[in-house]
């Protein structure tokens, strides 16, 4: 039965959700004072679970997708100029401010609590076919931050009917009351995520238990303070509307494990042997069975491939090592297996590897598959693993510390990598070397991105280290280490760039050469690597500007 009311004026926007008019004040149960208090916490609340989708699909899309700032780019703007049509929207919904908000509220809960989830299904189990489904990952990335962003952008109206109805007052007061909430709220939704939601929860259960607070709140605001407001009818509808909505995300929730298990073996294929999230990425090894080669996966990034990494890191490390090589800095590869090749070269009395994650070198050193891969490095007394940021660490390093300089880092092209490729950061480098010291540089797939590869170029001459570069062609046509910019199918995907592309480095243009002391490589001769910088040298990209700190060109 509907409860009886008052026949609003002519002209008047219908009140279907309840018997009050958008100018009536609101039936509450509570003084007036407490109403309008209750309103802004449910506003705060909200805020910080909008925060969190916003931000979750950013860290997922750049996860899957690579290149983050590129991600985080298409996300914010699209997302805001959804709001601003969600804004519009709602004002045809003043009328029935109550039941707009609580049906809103469910469906921004189910939206974004399980965008995570089906934005890694997506990616997970169409990734590898072609045509439409390529881009699969991008289409939904753009319709999640369409449909969260208008329904963000619809709250605002609402609320704003909603604390007036409360308790009327000066319509610039309500607006500041309102944001205010709304900036806080946010900013506790920014700093939950990265140090709360993301370390302790993970991408998809923190998702989903962030829907489940905006359920809840959205709910209790709405059937707890205005159920005077609403029909029977309506407070069924939307006590119906949130109980299937949280069932969805429990249930989702509770099968988040088994779901993250079954699209990982679709991503990586069915040999997973480790899946572990350090403090900084996730870690991925896969194969070390049934004679199936390791390969290393870092956040879904391809870095080791162990059919064959020995390639890769005999001419990332061999032609820097052939001068005096006494004390060698490794930027990265906590894999441990470049140590493992400057370990090879007699005279080593110090191998300082710089890996801003420490648990993957903790793998490295106790995980059997990974530990015997790089025969043990780690267990060597002249090695130490120093974590923290590069730069720091270097602009604390004294003058001439090191002989040689190995940068096995991510392609320039990966966001979070890029200022490990300016020139200042080269800079750096150039003053904790000695003065005949040797810089190996890994730039990326010459042939494939030869712009990236010879700015990397113009960016070490910029520094006052020229460089002469060289290539190694790999075995095969499969994504070699760092190329990859997010996770890939292990039985499908786009073409790969065959070999790998590096630059030697030094005060003087050096001459890369093989140490005649050292055991022999197995797979570098002094052959191939003179064929290697000729081969490199025909794809010479002149007149490049360097990459910066605040002009970065990758």
């Amino acid at each position: 039965m509907i409860e009886p009311h008052a026949p609003a004026p002519p002209g008047s926007p219908p009140s279907w959700g309840g018997p009050c008019g958008p100018e009536a004040p609101a039936r509450l149960p509570v003084r007036p004072a407490v109403g309008r208090f209750l309103v802004l916490a449910g506003v705060f609340v909200c805020a910080a679970c909008g925060l969190v989708y916003e931000l979750e699909l950013v860290a997922l899309a750049s996860y899957l997708i690579g290149d983050s700032v590129t991600q985080a780019s298409v996300v914010l703007s699209v997302m805001v100029f959804a709001m601003g049509l969600g804004s519009l929207a709602a004002k045809r919904l003043r009328g029935l401010a109550a039941a707009g908000f609580g049906a809103l509220e469910a469906a921004l809960a189910l939206v974004g609590g399980s965008s995570a989830m089906l934005l890694y299904a997506v990616f997970a189990w169409t990734g590898g076919w072609g045509g439409l489904w390529a881009d699969g990952p991008r289409i939904l990335l753009v319709a999640f931050s369409l449909a969260i962003g208008v329904l963000i952008g619809a709250e605002v109206p609402l609320l704003m009917e909603l604390i007036q109805r409360v308790r009327r007052q000066d319509p610039g007061g309500a607006v500041a009351d309102l944001f205010a909430a709304d900036y806080v709220g946010a900013l506790v939704g920014g700093l939950a995520f990265p140090f709360v939601l993301l370390p302790f929860l993970g991408q998809l259960t923190g998702a989903l238990l962030t829907g489940t607070v905006n359920a809840v709140v959205g709910a209790a605001l709405v059937l707890g303070l205005f159920r005077r407001d609403l029909t029977r009818r309506a407070r069924w509808l939307l006590l119906t509307a949130n109980a299937v909505v949280l069932a969805l995300l429990a249930t989702a929730t509770v099968l988040a494990d088994d779901f993250e298990r079954a699209a990982r073996h679709a991503v990586y294929g069915q040999d997973v042997r480790v899946a572990v999230r350090t403090g900084v990425q996730e870690v991925v090894l896969t194969g070390d069975a049934d004679g199936r080669p390791l390969d290393l996966f870092l956040d879904g990034r391809l870095r080791v491939r162990g059919s064959d990494e020995r390639s890769y890191h005999e001419a990332l490390v061999h032609p820097a090592m052939g001068g005096p090589h006494a004390r060698v800095l490794i930027l990265g590869a906590g894999d441990g297996l470049a140590a493992r090749e400057v370990l090879r070269h007699p005279g080593v009395r110090r191998v300082d590897v710089l890996e801003a994650d420490p648990g993957l070198a903790r793998l490295a050193r106790h995980d059997p598959g990974l530990s015997t891969l790089n025969e043990h490095a780690y267990g060597d007394a002249r090695v130490r693993v120093l974590s923290g940021d590069a730069f720091h660490r270097l602009r604390a390093t004294p003058s001439a510390t090191y002989d040689v300089v190995i940068s096995d880092l991510p392609d320039p092209g990966v966001t979070a990598s890029t200022k490990l490729y300016s020139q200042e950061f080269y800079g750096l480098l150039r003053r904790v070397l000695a003065p005949d010291g040797r810089l190996a540089v890994h730039a990326g797939p010459v042939d494939a991105r030869p712009r990236a590869f010879w700015t990397v170029d113009a960016t070490l001459r910029a520094a006052g280290l020229p460089a002469v570069a060289y290539r190694v062609g790999a075995r095969d046509t499969g994504p070699g280490p760092g190329s990859v910019p997010g996770p890939r199918r292990a039985a499908a995907g786009p073409p790969a760039p065959r070999g790998w592309g590096f630059l030697l480095a030094a005060r003087t243009a050096p001459a890369p050469r093989l140490d005649p002391a050292a055991p022999r490589p197995h797979s570098l001769t002094p052959d191939s690597l003179a064929r290697g910088v000729r081969e490199a040298a025909r794809t010479r990209m002149a007149g490049l500007p360097p990459s910066t700190l605040v002009h970065p060109r990758f």
